[in-house]
């Protein structure tokens, strides 16, 4: 499972309107709604909001999560403060964001669940940045092949697994440099729904390996850094500024870990104003584990974009990129075209001549909370198979 940002804030696009009718959720500086007040006043207690799931790789799906937004009274007078200044309607979204904690449960079309907790939390003004989950899932899905080796027919893998991932930054100095340690660890059992297929769905020479894979109880335990440059204007929605991150993880038996093997991701997104009303953001990113054989499918990178269903396209080595363009109609409403490109490879020498995944769509968003600039929508995508259709919050990365 991924940890995102935007499964906390999709679930308040759909939270809204239930609590619509109280005064909480109108922002006094234009009479819209803003659900800023309602989460500030319930800053400590507990928020059920529904979620929608519209990932065909599991055929969609609902489930429930309990929010905890954490501020402090420096920060929530800072935040009002700012939130009344007419002139300067955004100011809000440039302090420093507010700790989260999340609860969630979900249950999906092709009967996979997911049980867990997480906290993205921010301290010593910001100086400190702690990212973490926990939870157990079980995971039904279907297994198309590693990079270049494909498989006859998809074969349906089912995995129970059980996951603890973490991240803490400290800020080099009063530079925007963020570096700290960060871990991963997932015990899983991995079970095809019908091993008579097995076998004749994998091709001959790869038979082996991949049924051992597809079969067997596993632990992956990494721990390794990460490197962050962030000059972003906004941490859920920015307009402008940097985001490049570097992460290195190494997986060894000696923590842990069944499997040896090293990874590596960079992440670079790119924010830039071209006009009042017009915007565009670019992302690259490229992940690549270093091992001899091939890793278990939900340890093996992906291309994760829009359009485009979790883990269809696996391989040691995974590339991205696509650009957005954003179009301002007013201060509560913009609109959003976006396209993309991934290519997946079993080695890193390949991969640029792999055959190219190309997604692309529009979208739109609202200012939900002004006090904290996040902004809410939907993202409708067409990726190579599939047309998908997505609850975002600002950026979709």
């Amino acid at each position: 499972m991924n940890y995102r940002k935007y499964s906390i804030a999709a679930a308040l696009l759909l939270a809204c309107p239930v609590f619509a009718a109280s005064d909480q959720f109108f922002d006094k500086l234009d009479n819209q709604l803003d659900a800023s007040q309602y989460l500030s006043e319930n800053a400590y207690g507990f928020l059920p909001v529904p979620i929608i799931i519209t990932d065909p790789a599991v055929e969609g799906g609902l489930g429930m999560m309990g929010l905890f937004f954490h501020e402090s009274e420096e920060e929530r007078s800072a935040r009002l403060k700012a939130m009344q200044d007419e002139n300067n309607q955004s100011a809000a979204a440039h302090l420093m964001p507010p700790s989260v904690s999340a609860a969630i449960g979900a249950y999906t079309g092709n009967d996979s669940y997911f049980v867990g907790g997480g906290h993205l939390g921010f301290f010593k003004q910001g100086r400190i940045r702690y990212k973490g989950g926990i939870g157990y899932g079980n995971i039904n899905i279907d297994f198309y092949g590693f990079g270049d080796v494909n498989l006859n027919k998809p074969i349906e893998i089912t995995t129970q697994a059980t996951g603890v991932l973490q991240t803490l930054k400290f800020k080099l100095g009063d530079s925007k440099f963020y570096f700290g340690p960060t871990q991963r660890y997932i015990n899983a059992s991995i079970s095809p729904q019908n091993t008579n297929e097995l076998i004749d769905n994998i091709p001959p020479q790869w038979q082996e390996s991949i049924s051992k894979l597809l079969t067997r109880d596993v632990a992956t335990s990494g721990a390794g850094f990460t490197l962050e440059y962030d000059s972003r204007d906004n941490f859920f929605s920015p307009t402008q500024g940097l985001r490049y991150e570097l992460n290195h993880l190494w997986f060894d038996d000696k923590i842990g870990s069944d499997i040896d093997y090293q990874l590596t991701e960079l992440t670079a997104l790119n924010y830039f104003k071209l006009s009042k009303n017009w915007r565009t953001g670019i992302r690259v990113a490229v992940n690549y584990a270093n091992s001899d054989n091939f890793l278990p499918p939900y340890a093996t990178p992906a291309i994760d974009m829009r359009g485009i269903p979790s883990a269809r396209y696996q391989g040691l080595s995974v590339a991205m990129s696509a650009l957005e363009l954003v179009y301002k109609i007013n201060f509560r409403w913009e609109v959003n075209a976006f396209v993309g490109a991934g290519k997946a490879s079993n080695d890193f020498s390949d991969l640029a001549s792999s055959q190219s995944k190309v997604s692309k769509g529009l979208g739109f968003r609202y200012l939900i909370a002004r006090r904290y600039g996040f902004n809410m929508g939907v993202d409708i995508a067409k990726g190579p198979e599939d047309t998908v259709f997505y609850i975002q919050a600002g950026s979709a990365w």
